[in-house]
């Protein structure tokens, strides 16, 4: 498996679980399970692929086993899924207003 599909999939599963966790600390910034985990995995994977493409050192390669680059790309794509969620929820709760 090619070093970027691996990355991505990785963060786009942090992305899932930092979506559902930021909808759980709030109930002002939930979408509800299914939306959470998809906008989560959405930012996940777009966020940690801007986060690998400005920090390349800082995440590394995920597919030669590196501890190191599976953290840093768990935790890339855990939070930008929470912001990314958050986000979306906050518009939704605004234009619902």
């Amino acid at each position: 498996m090619s070093g970027m599909l691996l990355n991505l999939i990785i963060q786009a599963i942090a992305g899932a679980v930092g979506g559902n966790a930021a909808g759980a600390a709030s109930r002002n910034l939930t979408l509800g399970t299914l939306a959470n985990t998809i906008v989560g995995a959405i930012g996940g994977g777009v966020g940690g692929q801007i986060l690998q493409a400005v920090l390349p050192n800082l995440l590394g390669d995920a597919a030669n086993m590196d501890v190191g680059a599976l953290i840093g790309n768990a935790a890339g794509g855990g939070v930008a899924g929470a912001v990314l969620t958050a986000i979306v929820a906050a518009i939704k709760n605004t234009t619902q207003k």
